[in-house]
């Protein structure tokens, strides 16, 4: 049995995924490489595999350095390298925010940490030397460049050596990442792997109008709509999730709690109910939506869109895992036009619905409304015409305007006397609210 056998044995896998066969089974292992694929796709094992493969349990000094954009995620590849590490007699450490500073002891072979902290303590404190790596693994490198690390990164890449192996993983590879690519990979090896049967998505896309409420109210009513085995609700910003959250609560909902005004203590809680499974809803930010990753993901609740409606993309793709059905939800304002617009251009399909008596109903397009409302004046103008063309008398011409016109404005009164019954009842609604509220 050789050593990837032994650790698909550990592991418990019964095959590899696609991007674990490409690059785990490459000729050159010590070439750069790019790995194009989206989370999801066993990403993590991939480059697990290999270093362990490579690590030397006697040599005490770093011989693998993995670079992630979060704490969370930094958190979860250290905990998934756990069962290797320990049947392989191999040290790992993690070094994020909120960890402590270790000075002495034995040295890991392995460091998983943020760029932030691991430039700290190999060029600023220099308490854990990078520079012996063999290997350097950056992980969801798009990621780390929206949120501003790749500088760190580069630091920590210009005082290693030469021939350290380079590997760039990434859900999509953008213009700006390109001179980063070209000035630290020396003829890298492109794995890209694109949407495989077996790991396809299968994902609705429902459009919820916010109406005259809150989002957390919306919320509370898309939830109760749904039988989710495990709900991801998105904020755009702390303090939105921090009030959902809230809300959500009082409402009676048992859930997690993650983004960035969390202290370092709560968020290392959050991840570790988030991976025992203990909760069925958990509501986060986006410095969340690449850094969680857990199966059994139903339904994801955007609460708006993102700027960077990228972002979109990765909640959504949160759920519809290994060919299940997959429901993303979107509560929306007018002001979401633009975005909406967008992301149908480039292909998503939203179906228009409305949450009513715990239950989604599709909302008939203003149209077509307009187009019943046209029918029925039509009808009222048609009846006149007949009638007018069965009774031939003196001035029928004139009379028959005259009728015609009548019926127009029948069926207009008509029409705007239910438009004021549902702004009423929308005044109503926001009054009772607002005495709730106060």
């Amino acid at each position: 049995m050789n050593r990837i056998e032994e650790m698909m044995q550990v592991e418990g896998f019964k095959s590899l995924t696609p991007i674990q066969e490409a690059v785990i089974h490459r000729k050159n292992k010590e070439r750069d490489l790019i790995g194009i694929s989206t989370t999801g796709s066993g990403k993590s094992h991939a480059f697990f595999m290999p270093i362990f493969e490579m690590v030397d349990p006697s040599v005490d000094k770093v011989q693998a350095v993995i670079s992630v954009p979060t704490r969370e995620l930094a958190w979860q590849l250290y905990e998934r390298s756990k069962k290797l590490a320990d049947h392989f007699g191999v040290r790992v450490r993690l070094v994020t925010g909120g960890t402590e500073k270790k000075e002495g002891g034995l040295t890991p072979q392995i460091v998983i940490g943020t760029p932030g902290r691991m430039k700290d303590q190999f060029l600023e404190d220099k308490t854990l030397r990078l520079d012996t790596a063999k290997i350097m693994v950056i992980d969801e490198a798009d990621m780390t460049l929206e949120f501003g690390f790749l500088e760190d990164v580069d630091a920590i890449l210009s005082h290693m050596s030469e021939d350290v192996t380079v590997m760039v993983f990434s859900a999509t590879i953008p213009e700006m990442l390109q001179p980063f690519l070209k000035k630290y990979l020396t003829n890298p090896e492109l794995v890209r792997i694109g949407s495989d049967d077996e790991f396809a998505a299968d994902i609705q896309h429902y459009l919820v109008p916010i109406k005259h409420k809150t989002m957390s109210e919306r919320v509370i009513d898309v939830l109760g709509a749904i039988n989710p085995y495990v709900c991801l609700i998105f904020a755009n910003s702390n303090q939105e999730a921090s009030r959902i959250a809230k809300d959500m609560r009082n409402a009676g909902y048992d859930l997690v709690e993650l983004h960035g005004d969390l202290e370092a203590r709560e968020r290392s809680r959050a991840i570790r109910q988030i991976q025992t499974q203990k909760k069925s809803y958990i509501v986060a930010s986006d410095i969340a939506s690449r850094g969680i990753d857990l199966e059994g993901i139903t339904h994801v609740i955007s609460c708006g869109f993102p700027k960077d409606l990228r972002f979109y993309q990765h909640r959504s793709g949160r759920t519809g895992r290994a060919g299940r059905d997959g429901l993303a939800i979107a509560i929306y304002s007018p002001k979401d036009a633009n975005a909406i617009a967008s992301l149908k251009r480039q292909g998503i399909e939203f179906k228009e619905m409305d949450v009513k008596g715990k239950e989604f109903v599709p909302i008939v397009d203003r149209t077509k409304r307009q187009k019943a409302s046209n029918t029925q004046m039509t009808a009222e103008m048609a009846k006149v015409l007949h009638k007018s063309k069965s009774k031939v008398k003196p001035n029928y011409k004139k009379k028959r305007n005259e009728a015609m016109e009548k019926a127009r404005h029948k069926a207009k009164r008509a029409m705007i006397r239910k438009e004021i019954q549902e702004q009423k009842r929308e005044r109503a609604k926001a009054k009772q609210r607002a005495k709730r509220e106060g």
